[in-house]
């Protein structure tokens, strides 16, 4: 679990950061509240993913 917590995080930041304004290769940079939704949805994604994980144990 911790495992999916960790690479999901990376996953998350590796995508907020390619992203900013200051880098050539984004082609629209995006806004403070796209940020915020695309770390949101990544954090319930994460949360769907170990709760199902979670689920088929039990």
């Amino acid at each position: 679990m911790k495992r999916t917590l960790i690479l999901g995080a990376i996953f998350l930041l590796s995508i907020v950061a390619s992203a900013q304004p200051g880098n050539p290769s984004t082609p629209a940079p995006i806004d403070g509240s796209t940020v915020i939704l695309i770390v949101a949805g990544g954090l319930l994604g994460m949360y769907a993913v170990i709760r199902s994980r979670r689920l088929a144990r039990n």
